[in-house]
This record gives C-alpha cells, structure tokens and sequence, in this order.
C-alpha cells in the first residue's frame, strides 16, 4: 500500500486518511493542512514492557496471543515509552486549535510519562480520568458482572476550565460495554485496539461539536474516524502499519 493521502470529501469536509508515522512531521501536515483539530483523540500503543527471564536476560513469549498480537509493542522500560510519548505528542499538539481538547488512552504504567510529556510542552489542564469498563460473564452462573480490567482514556484541555468548554464538566465518565459492543471489531479485523462505538460517541459529544475536525494519529481499524463521520464531525487520521492503514481507508468511505 502506498503512503498516499486518501481523502473522502463530505458536505462538512474533508475526511482524510494517510498511511504513516505519528512521530514524523509529515503525516500530519497531510491530513490538517492549514486546519485545526478541537480534539485530540490519540489511541498509541499502551506502556506494556518487555518480558524476560530474569537469570539470562532472553526475551520470554507474551502468554496471552491478544497480547503477542503484531499490532501490540513493547518497551524495554518506561523510559523509552515516555521517549516515543515526546515524539508523537509534541507533534500532535502543533495541529490542535486553542480551546482543544485531548483525551490519550493508555494503561497504569504509561499515566504518569503522558502527564510529564503534556507538561513539558505547554500549559495543559488535567481534567480527569475517562474509563472503559469491560462486562464479562461469571464462570459458574453465567451472569454478565463488570471485569476488573478496564482502559483508561486521559482528558485534557488546553484551556483553564473556567474558560473552556462547560462540556468539561460532563458526568459521564465511564463507559460499560462488551469489548465489541456493536459487533464491528469482528467484522474490521479484529484490532487488539478496537474501541466500540458505545465508548466513542459521550466522548466525541462531549468535547466536539458537528463540523469540528478530530485527529487521530493512532487510526488501528478505523473506530475512531468511523464514529466522528457517523456523528458528522471531521476526521484527520493516520496509521502506521499499511494493512490496518487500508482497513481504515476502507471503513472511511462506507461510513461516508
């Protein structure tokens, strides 16, 4: 697949989609041009650590295929993590307009390097914790009861509260869904990444309004841009790895 920008034209805007590196320049000087994103939805690989056996230092296989997945990576420690945070983020934060919101998933290990990045690049206020709680069924009655893992999305502003949006003060702060609520993982792949459209949608409410630009550098299948076209927003996008690159090319322009 070529590294070329796809754009899907709508009567709000332009949707556009490339295949490239969120640490480089420019991939997102393709899909913003000379526009600004209102909100920042970055879904980039979580803080997971590479494991090894501790008496010879030799890299030791992931138990969990989900999580041996070829769209997963690991770091060798949190340091390096927070290196490719620096990267992606301070390129990201260029394209974003001046009451932007921000909300960047991420596991345990990877809150406090995010935080410490946004830090060092401006003035940007925490706002709180979104979180994704995931319903799984108890092994013995079969019941649906809330799974103790859940996924966490960080929300920032690059405004003081008071003077932000009043949707910074929003009460939905939590989800709770099936992995694959509506059923379109499955059906775009399978990505280890995929976020149900049930999440999505208080997010993109609550921190967009119709016509607003959303960037996403982290597009995995297409969730994300998926949602904001459905909910009449405007997607800026990219992906790094070409297969997932042309599966959310391809859900851009049936969604359109």
């Amino acid at each position: 697949m070529q590294h070329k920008l796809h754009i899907v034209k709508s009567s709000i805007g332009e949707n556009r989609h490339i295949c490239s590196d969120a640490t480089k320049a420019n991939g997102y000087e393709e899909i913003m041009g000379s526009d600004k994103a209102s909100f920042l939805f970055a879904d980039p690989p979580y803080c997971l650590l590479t494991r090894r056996n501790k008496k010879t230092g030799q890299k030791r296989d992931p138990k969990k295929a989900k999580i041996n997945h070829e769209a997963v990576t690991r770091y060798e420690n949190v340091k390096e993590y927070r290196y490719f945070t620096q990267e992606w983020l301070s390129q990201a934060v260029k394209h974003l307009s001046d009451d932007a919101h921000l909300c960047i998933w991420t596991n345990f290990l990877g809150i406090k390097p995010i935080k410490e990045v946004l830090a060092s690049l401006g003035e940007y206020h925490f706002l709180g914790e979104f979180r994704w709680c995931k319903l799984t069924k108890e092994a013995n009655s079969g019941s649906e009861i809330i799974g103790r893992f859940y996924e966490v999305g960080l929300i920032f502003s690059k405004q003081k509260p008071s003077q932000s949006k009043p949707d910074d003060f929003a009460k939905i702060w939590s989800v709770v869904s099936h992995y694959d609520e509506e059923k379109e993982g499955n059906q775009w792949g399978n990505h280890p990444n995929h976020k149900t459209y049930s999440l999505l949608e208080p997010l993109i409410r609550s921190y967009t309004r119709p016509g607003e630009r959303i960037l996403d550098p982290f597009s995995g299948s297409g969730s994300t841009p998926a949602a904001a076209i459905k909910l009449g927003r405007v997607i800026s996008a990219m992906e790094l790895r070409s297969d997932w690159a042309e599966i959310s090319q391809k859900r851009i322009a049936q969604v359109n």
